[in-house]
């Protein structure tokens, strides 16, 4: 199995309505159950300045997403880059994260030139958190009920990764 990495394209938004309604991927990001289609329409359509889009594929198929948001507009964190993924409730544990965070770091380190690499994930994701940790990142801090999720609060991590020379 071959995953491809790639920019995301505007006709894209429908698999990936199709990821981020999947009850894993739902449980594990901020994301909404029955979230619309239009929503991932729209940012795919119109995004926003300093925002680069990933998706993996194969054969085609979108099975996973990756967000590097940027701050091409403040002065003091143009070296930031903030991470978001997610990847299909029946491709998880197959190698698709690590595709996304390979393809997102070197973007960012040899492309981007973005020292500080930035994410949160939930205390209880530990498949997320060890792929984080495989790629350098750290946790930095913790906060407590940070979203309401399956009818609970829940804490997350906020976790960093800096560039080394």
């Amino acid at each position: 199995m071959k995953i491809e990495i790639r920019h995301a394209e505007p006709e894209d938004f429908s698999a990936l309505h199709t990821i981020y309604t999947g009850p894993k991927v739902v449980w594990g990001t901020l994301q909404l159950p029955f979230s619309p289609a239009e929503k991932q329409r729209k940012r795919l359509a119109e995004p926003r300045e300093g925002s680069y889009v990933l998706v993996a594929c194969v054969e085609g198929e979108v099975i996973g997403h990756l967000h590097l948001e940027t701050f091409p507009n403040s002065p003091r964190r143009k070296h930031v880059g903030h991470i978001g993924m997610g990847v299909h409730d029946e491709w998880q544990g197959k190698g698709v994260g690590t595709a996304l965070m390979e393809a997102a770091l070197d973007f960012s380190d040899n492309w981007l030139n973005l020292s500080r690499l930035e994410l949160s994930v939930y205390t209880d994701n530990q498949p997320g958190i060890h792929l984080y940790q495989k790629f350098g990142f750290e946790i930095e801090g913790q906060s407590k009920q940070f979203a309401f999720r399956d009818g609970q609060y829940s804490d997350v991590y906020f976790m960093g990764r800096i560039k080394h020379e």
